[in-house]
């Protein structure tokens, strides 16, 4: 379940990475980028505290 939860909350990391690099090339409209940063953010809320909590 943890490594599951590093995939998911890397994936979602990019996420809120790329699409603003894309939008900044010309190659993806502004409603787009807004949508996919919100759900990767809630993404990263949701994953991040299940695998980086202390034991």
């Amino acid at each position: 379940m943890i490594q599951f939860a590093k995939i998911i909350g890397l994936f979602s990391l990019a996420g809120t990475i790329v699409p603003p690099v894309l939008f900044a090339l010309h190659m993806i409209p502004l409603e787009p980028v807004k949508s996919s940063m919100f759900v990767s953010t809630v993404v990263w809320l949701i994953t991040a505290p299940m695998w980086m909590k202390t034991e």
